[in-house]
């Protein structure tokens, strides 16, 4: 008895010293228990459903909003809930409109019970539902939030609904509450075209899609879920100054551009036909809600960039006390920039730290594969810094690097021009066959041809229209053109390089050219090393601007906005794509807002400057849609030819390109995922032709969304089911793997600069200057002052190291983020097979890398070729600096 006595003293004393916090949420605990208790009672009188909601509060980056949730916490407490009510798919209610019968709503209990934890996180909230008589399936949920504050619900599950089973709401959106939107309605994982809708689901189906669409006015607001086009109008900020004024991209002749998000902010004072831009450390650019990234990568990408603050800031601190201020002295000084750092703890200390730390932003800036204030080093120099200058790594980048895509045969000697002679006078190369035919092994130009062994790689039509403007700035930089020859081994020879300017009496008058051909000794050799470099200018800045940001971001944006406005989320074909669309319209936006805009970092690490997005729209003239699939590319290039007996159809012309075999596995990948899942749905053609939602989602992306090419004749008419599989296979391609091999190879290869150069400062040296006799006596330091100066390397490679890096929360092609995506058995099945054949190409890639026969698969860097690596097997959400891995979107 006296022991008891103790113990209730003891427990007295225990409360007395309880927080405040610990009371409330004691109390809370006791509310919500006799809540629960009165529950289970009433439950036992009456037929049921039980479920399950998961949800996640309002946070801030990994942080639970403490204020949102302690005012969720007092509205519980005065009755203002959340509320969900079923939605029948068979029965109607003719008292309102005919739609699905509506049952009565229930509430979500012991929601003060489950916040007490810092870090944000799902939560999962058992629910019951009455089961009324004549309900028969459940096909929609209405969810009414009468919080304060929005939460972003992820999914509610229903176990045993009688006669159905189990039914799955996917959801994964933001709910505000009541004062923003009055309801919110989610439709079963079941999809159905609109002819098969039930018809109690019809109406709430095309409602849910004219909100989604908006009216075209107005400002936008955070809360909002519309999607809606404008051009590119926010690039400029005029109101800042002349110099900061570009040209609207898209909806004229002369800049014809794909079309963005509309935000509808106001016009600049000084530019009627500008949009008033953002404080430049402002990340509250408007997307549709449900398009932001979410808490875990918001949370990466700001650590991203505190990283790359530090990593830019002490180099050019210490550049100050150096006696020549942002420029690298050597070579050695460029490789100090990866070897002089703070290095993290690395090995069972740090993990187990890490591990306790669950606050992503904290752990991504502690991750220990590279020291906090230095860069990792690149792959293209983790096995020998110097093997990057030798000719075949050169050439075999155009196979296997960042770009390969440029690459073509040469299908006619001298190279000819396209550009227009009134205009621009005689183009054509005046590289000779005595240039080339001494490397060529004995074979003439003629027979090299014949025999498909002459290659090209040409930047000189795309550039030359702007090289004046270029050139009138800081950057002094040529057009280029790259004759290699196809050696027995597979590797590709440089023969010669073109450096061409416009002609000094004006552009009428043609160019003037100088041609370099390969040296091994004395200044010759250094002078062929600037050549190089001069096409590597060329070639970085093409592919940032055009092979990477115009051809995958710029042009897929327009398919995220036609299908999210005109295809409902029970639309098959939106269950398809969406996936390949998540965070493109976020990172696009961030992109216009810091990245391309005016004085933005590209156009301060990059070398068209100022007029670089305005020479995409000019690329973008000659965009074709039909010419993004991969076996229509290579054969447009002359690199492949068809062949029926060859795997795929295409006989590659050069068997070792390693992008090319690598990318014709995962294109016929997608592709068979897309003919299956696609036949399912469309037995018959004349259910393309007569969807009512494909149809007007084609045409409005046609006219809208890529409104400057409304009028090709190349675009599929979509009457067909093969019409919809091509489109739907180009889409995920290029939103895929297309992005994944021209994206996340930038910091392996790029990151060390001095291989892949963005800006060249100064013309060749000519004998008898000072350049020329720098060049002879310090060659390196002669390199070194054409190529980037040091802040725009530093301030490129930080950019890069972003870019190239997956995130923590990655989905990669063939995963989805939802098991349950949809309940169609067929589907399920037809994905799951499309997993394991890309799991077979990750080990076919593994084998080829292994076989030292193909030796453009690691070159004399000794780097294995894995961008398009699927990593479909990959589930440990790691991300990082990989080089591998295709991500099912343009999402970084």
């Amino acid at each position: 008895m006296k022991s008891q006595q103790i113990r209730v003293q003891e427990i007295k004393e225990e409360a007395s010293m309880e927080s405040p916090w610990q009371k409330i949420g004691g109390f809370f605990e006791r509310v919500c228990a006799s809540n629960s208790i009165r529950e289970r009672e009433r439950e036992d009188q009456r037929q049921t459903i039980k479920g399950r909601v998961v949800l996640m509060k309002k946070n801030v980056m990994d942080l639970n909003d403490t204020r949102a949730s302690l005012i969720d916490s007092f509205y519980e407490l005065m009755g203002k809930q959340v509320s969900l009510q079923l939605i029948s798919a068979t029965s109607v209610d003719p008292e309102n409109h005919f739609r699905g019968r509506i049952g009565r709503p229930i509430y979500l209990q012991r929601w003060n019970c489950t916040g007490s934890a810092v870090t944000a996180r799902e939560t999962e909230f058992e629910v019951t539902f009455d089961w009324e008589e004549g309900m028969d399936v459940p096909g929609a949920i209405r969810v009414i939030n009468h919080h304060h504050s929005e939460f972003y619900l992820n999914s509610v599950t229903l176990e045993d609904v009688p006669g159905h089973g189990r039914i799955h709401f996917v959801c994964n959106s933001w709910v505000y509450p009541v004062r923003y939107e009055n309801e919110r309605v989610f439709f079963s994982n079941k999809a159905y075209l609109p002819c098969h809708t039930p018809e109690p689901l019809r109406q709430y189906r095309e409602e849910e899609l004219m909100k989604l669409r908006g009216n075209g006015h107005g400002e936008r607001k955070t809360w909002e879920r519309i999607y809606d086009y404008d051009v590119y109008n926010d690039l400029g900020n005029s109101d800042k100054g002349p110099e900061y004024r570009r040209p609207v991209l898209g909806g004229s002749k002369e800049y014809p551009y794909p079309r963005r998000g509309r935000t509808g902010r106001g016009r600049t004072k000084t530019d009627p036909y500008s949009e008033k831009r953002l404080p430049q450390l402002s990340l509250d650019t408007y997307v549709p809600r449900d398009e932001q990234f979410s808490q875990v990568k918001f949370s990466d990408f700001l650590a991203y960039a505190v990283k790359s603050i530090v990593q830019v800031a002490i180099p050019e601190i210490r550049s100050l006390f150096d006696k020549t201020i942002n420029e690298f002295d050597s070579l050695e000084d460029v490789l100090h920039i990866y070897e002089v750092g703070t290095n993290v703890p690395n090995g069972g200390t740090h993990d187990t730290v890490s591990n306790c730390i669950s606050w992503e932003f904290i752990r991504e800036l502690g991750r220990s594969d590279v020291g906090f204030c230095k860069f990792p080093i690149p792959d293209v120099i983790k096995e020998n810094n110097s093997a990057w200058r030798t000719d075949e790594e050169f050439a075999r980048e155009m196979l296997a690097g960042l770009n390969p895509i440029i690459i073509r045969r040469l299908e006619e000697f001298p190279p000819a021009s396209k550009l227009d002679t009134d205009k621009y006078g005689n183009h054509t190369s005046t590289i000779t066959k005595g240039h080339i035919e001494k490397n060529m092994n004995g074979l003439t130009v003629d027979q090299a041809k014949e025999n498909n062994k002459l290659f090209i790689l040409d930047y000189h039509d795309a550039l030359m229209p702007y090289l004046s403007r270029i050139n009138s700035t800081s950057t002094k930089m040529y057009a280029t053109r790259t004759l290699l020859f196809l050696q027995e081994d597979g590797t590709l020879k440089p023969l010669a390089i073109e450096l061409s300017l416009p002609h000094p009496q004006g552009e009428s008058y043609g160019v003037t050219s100088q041609v370099y051909t390969p040296a091994e000794d004395g200044v010759e050799s250094y002078i062929w090393q600037l050549a190089k470099a001069y096409v590597a200018v060329n070639d970085s800045g093409y592919h940032q601007l055009i092979s990477h940001w115009l051809n995958t971001h710029a042009v897929i944006e327009p398919f995220v906005i036609a299908t999210n406005r005109q295809l409902s989320v029970l639309h098959p074909i939106y269950k398809l794509l969406h996936p390949h669309f998540r965070d493109t319209m976020i990172i696009n936006a961030l992109a216009r807002h810091i990245l391309i805009n005016a004085g933005g970092f590209l156009e301060m690490t990059v070398f068209p400057g100022k007029y670089a997005l305005e020479l995409s729209s000019v690329i973008y003239e000659n965009w074709n849609f039909m010419q993004q699939a991969l076996p229509t590319d290579l054969l447009k290039r002359g690199v492949a030819v068809k062949d029926p007996d060859y795997p795929h159809g295409l006989r590659l012309l050069i068997e070792d390109y390693p992008y090319a075999v690598d990318g014709l596995e995962v294109w016929s990948a997608i592709e068979t995922w897309v003919i299956e899942y696609c036949s399912f749905y469309y037995p018959e053609d004349d259910l393309v032709r007569y969807d009512t939602e494909l149809q007007s989602w084609w045409m409005e992306l046609r006219n809208d969304g890529h409104g400057d090419k409304k009028g090709e004749p190349w675009w599929p008419q979509m009457h067909t089911r093969a019409d919809l599989i091509k489109t739907c296979t180009i889409i995920i391609w290029v939103a895929s793997a297309l992005h994944a091999a021209v994206n996340f190879g930038q910091y392996p290869y790029g990151g060390y600069l001095p291989n892949r150069p963005t800006i060249s400062r100064r013309f060749m040296p000519q004998p008898g200057t000072q350049e020329y006799e720098e060049l002879q006596r310090n060659p390196d330091l002669g390199f070194l002052k054409t190529i980037t100066p040091q802040l725009q390397t530093l301030l490129g490679i930080s950019l890069i190291e972003i870019l190239s890096r997956h995130a923590t929360d990655e989905i990669y092609l063939g995963q989805r983020d939802n098991p349950e995506w949809t309940s169609d058995a067929e589907a399920l099945a037809a994905f799951e097979s499309f997993g394991s054949r890309l799991r077979d190409i990750e080990s076919i890639i593994n084998q080829r890398n292994l076989d030292r026969r193909w030796k453009n698969r690691f070159g004399p860097v000794e780097m294995q070729y894995t961008l398009l690596y699927p990593n479909t097997s990959d589930f440990s959400r790691q991300g990082g600096i990989t080089g591998k891995g295709i991500p099912n979107s343009v999402s970084i």
